[in-house]
Formats: structure tokens, sequence, C-alpha cells
């Protein structure tokens, strides 16, 4: 059953971040360029959006080194949470809850399934 559990939390998580990439790749990565430069980082950086939100979810579907994957994405939503979503770490929304719930439930999974690893149904089980 934890196995099953597992499966279930890796599924969720590289699925659902893997839409946010996807949508990146559509869009572009100016956006994602102007944010880092305008944090004084360097351009390039914008690019590992790709791999915290294609590569790394890829990865925690498949259970291959699913828990450097996940780590991946957790640092991937740490500065998403620091670039773009800054002014609302303590706010709440008109319902109550977190402003950034989701960006929470992501970073929080994503560290929940480096801590787990990906369980029997995973290509190398790291």
């Amino acid at each position: 059953m934890n196995d099953s559990g597992k499966l279930i939390l890796r599924l969720a998580l590289g699925g659902l971040i893997l839409l946010h990439g996807v949508a990146k790749l559509s869009s572009g990565i100016e956006g994602i360029t102007r944010m880092v430069t305008s944090a004084g980082l360097p351009d390039w950086v914008a690019y590992g959006v790709y791999v915290g939100e294609i590569l790394a979810p890829l990865m925690v579907i498949a259970g291959w080194f699913s828990r450097i994957g996940a780590g991946i994405i957790a640092v991937n939503m740490v500065f998403a949470i620091a670039l773009a979503h800054r002014s609302d770490i303590f706010e709440l929304n008109n319902t109550g809850g977190w402003e950034l719930e989701l960006q929470g439930m992501y970073l929080f999974t994503a560290l929940a399934v480096a801590c787990l690893g990906p369980g029997r149904y995973s290509a190398n089980r790291q």
C-alpha cells in the first residue's frame, strides 16, 4: 500500500508541474528571463525553469532518480516563490487559505517525494 501511495504522489506532483512546463514551452521564456534578470541573476538562469518543470517532472513520473527530480522541483519552487510570489508569502486569499497554497503544495510534495523515494513502482527505485 505504501508503494501505491508513493506512485500516486509522484504522478500528481510530476503531472501537475509538467503542465506548467509545457505551458512555458508554448509561451516562451521571455517573461521568466525578465523576472530573473530584474532580480540581478544572469539570464541563463531562466532556462532552469525547463529543467524544473519539464525534465524533473518526467524523472519523478517515471521514478527514474525521482529523489533528485523532486529535489530539483523543490528548488524550482523556491525560486518561483522568491521571484514571482514573495509579496504573497504572508498573505491569505479571499477564502482564508494561504495565498501561495498551490506553490506551497508543490514545494512540500516535492520535499516529501525526495524524502520518501519513489517506491516499488519506479524505473530504478532511486
